[in-house]
């Protein structure tokens, strides 16, 4: 899996001051299972060390990068470094992308666009965010800052890992038998997502209008991605969990049954993290060879020694 990250956090010296901003989690967790590809459109733009430069509003409900030498406009200069390094990135089957926050060129929603007189705005997308939103509306997307939310980074790796998932899935060239497996196997996680889209997903599935299989894949896959971009909660994942206990209340003896909702219930409550009744799921699945459980992505979405889901704040 390749995703594509801003240089300064891979530990590249390319920030305006010659240092780097080094995300350890990037580095040292996620390096276990991706290729990075770099990207910095200010240090292709203006080389290391440089002046900082800054958003301005112009006027017409758009902004323009200003340089602290001399207050000089280099958009020019940047946006032509910003189609470069888009094409860089285009160039590769990259699943998702990793932006510095508060950069004016790759601030995800954190970027501070400034009035003519001095003062700060609001906040926006960076230059470079906004192109890479346009080029690619479906990848995953965030910023560091962001991702020291346990809540965010489990939410973003999820989606990550399941478009790497959809991706190849795609790639192995199925046809409707195997649709239908993939789109089972995602039941719980989409349904954890937003049961709608879900049910959406099924009515496609189901292929009531009897559409080519490209059609139907097409319309899949829109969805899908548009699916797992949204975010879980502690209610969203309490139901979805109670209606898998519901595949193993006929095999486990009552004391069990018993301590499985009081974990559900404390997960509810935020005493316990996710990990643990999902844990005394797996288990009783495993014992009782519950396939069904056994094959869904919400059980495993991502590497277990990432383990997201064993910070009580990764739930809100």
């Amino acid at each position: 899996m390749k995703i594509a990250v801003s240089g300064c956090l891979l530990g590249e010296e390319v920030r305006y001051s010659g240092g780097h901003s080094e995300d350890r989690f990037v580095t040292h967790s996620l390096a276990n299972y991706a290729q990075f590809v770099s990207f910095c459109p200010e240090h292709l733009a203006f080389g290391t060390p440089r002046p900082t430069i800054r958003l301005v509003e112009d006027g017409k409900d758009g902004y323009y990068v200003q340089s602290s030498k001399g207050e000089a406009d280099v958009t020019g200069q940047l946006l032509q470094s910003n189609n470069t390094e888009l094409q860089k990135i285009q160039n590769e089957p990259i699943r998702g992308i990793i932006f510095k926050s508060k950069s004016p060129s790759c601030g995800l929603g954190s970027a501070m666009v400034y009035r003519s007189n001095g003062y700060s705005k609001e906040k926006d997308d960076g230059l470079f965010v906004k192109m890479c939103k346009e080029r690619f509306p479906l990848l995953p997307m965030e910023e560091e800052g962001r991702l020291n939310d346990p809540w965010l980074r489990e939410n973003f790796i999820m989606q990550l890992f399941a478009y790497d998932d959809f991706e190849n899935f795609k790639a192995s060239k199925p046809a409707m038998k195997e649709l239908v497996q993939f789109h089972q196997s995602y039941k719980f996680m989409l349904q954890a997502k937003n049961e709608m889209m879900y049910r959406e997903l099924g009515q496609i599935v189901g292929n009531h209008e009897k559409l080519k299989f490209d059609e139907i894949l097409r319309q899949y896959e829109i969805l899908f991605k548009t699916a797992i971009a949204q975010k879980s909660s502690i209610g969203k994942n309490r139901n979805v969990l109670e209606h898998m206990a519901g595949f193993v209340k006929d095999k486990i003896t009552k004391v069990e049954k018993e301590m499985l909702h009081e974990q559900i219930q404390d997960y509810a409550h935020k005493i316990v993290p996710l990990i643990a009744p999902l844990s005394r799921l797996h288990m009783f699945a495993k014992t009782h060879n519950v396939e069904y459980l056994l094959d869904q992505k919400f059980l495993h979405p991502y590497p277990k020694e990432l383990a997201l889901r064993s910070d009580i704040k990764s739930g809100k």
